[in-house]
């Protein structure tokens, strides 16, 4: 099939799919008037194999072969540079918002090569493979259900009150198994075509029925979506520059007795490979995690400096400090990330970013995004919260006198501009959406730091303190 357009990818939604908003099943996916901008806003990801600025980046060529670059199996530094260079650019055209219909899917089946080619599962990667080629060939758009509803987090999965809690086997059968459970969390669900199930935590003896990985259409009868509304209803574009055309949606996905086929069975009741998994996938998804936040930095640090000089406050002393600590912050992440690919490994045939670097990335990006938060609204001022709307703006009363009182060191029209979009990236619901995002996307900052000590080798550092304390020679 080769590389689809944005309007095949969109036509492509228009199946049986079962997904609900605010209490109603959706008849049509892209026709819906929040779901639908939030697909809108995936297709993206097919606007760049056809935008000549883009093709060379988002389009990888393979021996004759053409297909979206997000597929591309890492071999090299060079490989991770190009995608977190294509994530980047593909965020940037999303207006700071992640696009994910490609990245997580492709960190998911990287991660299970990895896993089953470690676990010497040769039937199970076999069917790795034939699913990866498929989505390939016929450039698929993917979701990752990773994250299980978990109930008492103080117990496992088998001491659960609820064994549905997390996502587990009911039943074997000659020509597959029928799973029930349910995972939340789960971005851009509605308007892909597969969805590629993972465990989302180490398993033990005992837990062999919820230790599965699969991938099913969207359209599978028993899987139903339903959708957050977090960023419903923002229709403003004068106060909303962002989230009125640039919209994701998470879903609780709840797998009612769905039949799964074994072609589409990547491994079941092996609790080592579900926790090989589960920790695998976040190496390669913290790299994109990274790569995405990098065009909401650099916004963060551009708004800085606009409304600096709209207010009239760009030369204090003061603010050149926050302005420098932004600029570090932002520079500090990317530097990191970079670093995180140069430092990479390989396993079997399949390179992956350097975890304890790409965990540092994550880790500092969400430490310290709350307050670029609070320095960028320290110098944007009080009107984030009490400016005016776009219907103020567009009244031919009101507009005269928000012309008159409400300059700066710039006119009103542009100052107002950048106050919205500080207001939009960091007071308004996509502003809080990110900060969420940003504590517990792709794992806690608790998370981020186990996997840092995990993954640290202290024995260069500790045999230098050993020898200059005389202790070693």
């Amino acid at each position: 099939m080769g590389l689809r357009t944005r309007q095949q990818f969109l036509d492509g939604l228009r199946d049986a799919r079962e997904v609900y908003y605010r209490g109603q099943r959706v008849q049509v996916v892209p026709d819906h008037p929040e779901l639908g901008v939030a697909a809108r806003h995936a297709a993206i990801d097919f606007d760049l194999a056809e935008d000549p600025k883009f093709r060379d980046l988002a389009v990888h060529r393979d021996e004759g072969d053409e297909h979206s670059a997000y597929y591309r199996i890492p071999r090299n530094t060079k490989d991770l540079q190009a995608r977190s260079k294509l994530i980047e650019a593909a965020t940037t055209l999303g207006a700071t918002l992640v696009i994910l219909i490609k990245e997580i899917g492709t960190d998911a089946l990287f991660a299970l090569q990895r896993v089953l080619a470690r676990e010497k599962d040769t039937q199970g990667l076999e069917r790795v493979n034939a699913f990866y080629k498929n989505c390939r060939e016929r450039d698929l758009a993917l979701a990752v259900a990773q994250t299980d509803v978990k109930g008492d987090r103080s117990k496992r999965p088998s001491d659960q009150a609820d064994p549905d809690l997390y996502v587990r086997v009911t039943e074997k059968r000659s020509d597959g198994i029928v799973v029930r459970g349910a995972k939340v969390h789960t971005s851009c669900t509605p308007y892909v075509d597969e969805v590629i199930v993972l465990p989302s935590r180490a398993m033990a003896p005992g837990d062999e029925p919820w230790s599965v990985a699969f991938a099913v259409p969207v359209a599978t009868p028993g899987l139903r979506l339903y959708a957050s509304d977090f960023l419903h209803g923002t229709d403003d574009p004068f106060t909303r520059p962002i989230s009125t055309t640039h919209k994701m949606i998470e879903t609780l996905t709840v797998f009612d007795d769905v039949f799964v086929p074994w072609e589409r069975v990547f491994f079941q009741g092996t609790p080592r490979a579900a926790t090989a998994t589960a920790l695998t996938f976040v190496e390669f998804h913290r790299f994109t995690a990274v790569s995405y936040k990098l065009p909401l930095l650099d916004a963060l640090v551009g708004a800085a400096i606009a409304v600096a000089r709209a207010n009239g406050i760009d030369r204090a002393s003061h603010v050149r400090d926050k302005l420098t600590w932004l600029g570090g912050y932002a520079e500090t992440v990317r530097g990191l990330i970079e670093l995180a690919a140069l430092r990479h490994e390989v396993e079997g045939d399949v390179a992956y970013p350097h975890v304890f670097t790409t965990n540092l990335a994550k880790w500092t990006f969400a430490r310290d995004f709350h307050k670029a938060i609070e320095t960028v609204q320290d110098l944007a001022g009080g009107l984030l919260a009490t400016g005016p709307s776009g219907y103020d703006w567009d009244s031919l009363e009101v507009r005269p006198m928000l012309e008159k009182y409400l300059p700066g060191a710039w006119p009103a029209d542009r100052r107002l501009a950048v106050l919205n979009l500080i207001g939009e990236l960091t007071t308004r619901l996509y502003g809080g959406y990110q900060a969420i995002l940003a504590v517990h996307a792709e794992g806690s900052l608790e998370a981020e730091k186990l996997a840092m000590f995990r993954s640290y080798d202290p024995t260069k550092a500790y045999s230098v303190a050993m020898r200059l304390a005389g202790l070693e020679k």
